[in-house]
């Protein structure tokens, strides 16, 4: 079994994607691209990513980027995570 896992490729976890998916987001506004249309798969891929491990709604997340400067982009992401019940 060892020598078959030699051949595949290793799954990247989650973050490292979301990460370089941001990466790429900065890069694009950066290089003074038009507004930015990615937002709305932006949310639906996070609440996805949220969702494996707690239920939330579409509303309980909230993504805006907003341009400080010329060479400055804040990208805000807000979730609001459900109160813990088993207390």
């Amino acid at each position: 079994m060892a020598l078959l896992e030699f051949f595949r490729t290793p799954k990247k976890p989650s973050a490292n994607i979301a990460k370089e998916r941001l990466q790429i987001i900065v890069a694009e506004r950066r290089s003074g691209g038009p507004a930015p249309t990615y937002l709305p798969k932006l949310k639906e891929d996070i609440l996805e990513v949220i969702s494996k491990y707690v239920e939330v709604s579409p509303d309980m997340v909230t993504v805006s980027l907003e341009q400080k400067e010329e060479d400055l982009s804040v990208l805000e992401l807000n979730v609001t995570l459900p109160e813990d019940e088993t207390k």
